[in-house]
């Protein structure tokens, strides 16, 4: 099992935008494919930082999850052009994290 972690540097402006689309259309679609979205925030200091957590079983589950959330019309036609319009896609970091033996999230 291994975490992504992903920051977003969120365009100037765009937060509430953001937040709208990432909590009433993107995360419900995602979790509706099957995705464990472990949580989601924002800067406190920078409001234009935008972190989620996604969590996945192994590299096959990732890979089929987003082939069904990614590779279809609505997401290339509908929701990918929204997305570049609020985020800085070139300044995003992805980050694969494994959890330590205590972590609370597993």
């Amino acid at each position: 099992m291994f975490f992504e972690l992903r920051q977003y540097q969120l365009k100037p402006g765009k937060k509430a935008e953001w937040l709208k689309l990432m909590e009433e259309e993107i995360i419900p679609l995602q979790v509706q494919k099957g995705m464990v979205i472990v949580g989601s925030f924002v800067g406190e200091e920078d409001e234009n930082i935008y972190v989620w957590i996604r969590r996945f079983k192994d590299e096959a589950e990732r890979k089929r999850l987003y082939k069904e959330v990614y590779e279809n019309d609505h997401w290339e036609n509908n929701l990918l052009p929204r997305v570049a319009s609020c985020i800085e896609r070139e300044k995003n970091i992805i980050t694969r994290l494994l959890a330590t033996p205590k972590s609370v999230l597993q």
